[in-house]
């Protein structure tokens, strides 16, 4: 009689199977894992406890076994009764019982039954077929709007090769200094020289709206002397002069990529040029109140990306 077989057999379809007088093995569903230390998946399993708390009979697993022996129930339940007998016995006698595929068991310091569950079977039906395995970590491609964001930060993250200290250093740095103020000051004049370019646009515009009405006006009324004054407002759009930046590009067109994608996502974004670099600019957007644009650029550092700084042109 090979009772860890019909053990093993109930354990398939049962949660809980009763060795009378001796305890219970249960069963606990365990769901699929991964161990990303080894790179090994697990399927779905049933996880075998024992608990000698549970030790009445429920006439289960002596009934499969008169049943599969083609023996009477009596006569299965005394040769049970028996067996958990000499399980007991061999435990108290400081062996380890080792049941075959259901784990192995002992008695500890205290005198408790202690339980090492196998791993050798998943007696959980719905993962029949299933078993473990190890896989090789996939290499993923870097995306491209990682690799723009990289290329934005460029002229930054040089890092300048170490030379030894001369007298000339703290010159040539006050002349660095000097040539980069210089630079900012031309971008800014060149700056104010467009928008008073704009804002001649706008006047020549409305001036020549103000003519056609006065012609209009002639055409439909023989005495000029009787014609109202017209006064048309010119609303002549003020452009930001605080740039909230967020890349720049050594190519147009990724930088004409990024202004769409922040379109995208709702910013006001624009092409700004080149800067000194040679690098095309892209801006989050422009404002003409420094307070509003440091207002925003904390939002969107905080939101969008930490990496982006506020260009302002006087």
């Amino acid at each position: 009689m090979a009772t860890e077989q019909y053990i093993k057999e109930l354990l398939y379809r049962y949660n809980c199977v009763v060795v009378p007088e001796f305890g219970a093995f249960l069963t606990q569903i365990k769901s699929a894992a991964i161990d990303r230390a080894t790179h090994t998946f697990y399927p779905p399993t049933k996880v075998i406890s024992f608990n000698e708390q549970l030790s009445s009979n429920d006439g289960l697993l002596v009934s499969y076994m008169a049943n599969a022996e083609k023996t009477g129930y009596e006569e299965m339940l005394k040769q049970t009764l028996k067996l958990s007998g000499e399980w007991k016995q061999s435990l108290k006698s400081g062996k380890r019982l080792m049941l075959d595929s259901i784990g192995e068991l002992w008695l500890n310091r205290e005198g408790k039954v202690q339980f090492q569950p196998s791993d050798r079977i998943n007696y959980l039906m719905s993962s029949f077929g299933l078993s473990s395995f190890n896989t090789t970590p996939a290499t993923r491609e870097v995306l491209k709007e990682a690799v723009e964001e990289l290329e934005s930060k460029i002229p930054f993250s040089i890092t300048p090769e170490q030379r030894k200290e001369t007298p000339i250093r703290p010159f040539l740095k006050y002349a660095a200094v000097f040539l980069v103020a210089l630079s900012t000051g031309l971008t800014g004049f060149q700056f104010y020289k467009e928008t008073q370019g704009i804002q001649q646009v706008a006047r020549k515009d409305a001036q020549e709206i103000v003519s056609k009405n006065i012609q209009e006006a002639t055409f439909f009324n023989t005495n000029p002397l009787e014609l109202p004054e017209i006064s048309l407002p010119v609303a002549v759009r003020e452009v930001g002069r605080h740039h909230i930046i967020a890349g720049a590009f050594r190519i147009k067109a990724n930088a004409d990529k990024k202004v769409g994608i922040l379109k995208n996502k709702g910013f006001k974004a624009a092409y700004l040029g080149t800067n000194k670099f040679g690098l095309h600019q892209v801006t989050y957007g422009s404002y003409a109140d420094p307070k509003e644009a440091l207002i925003e650029l904390k939002k969107i550092r905080r939101t969008e990306s930490p990496d982006a700084w506020l260009l302002s042109i006087k």
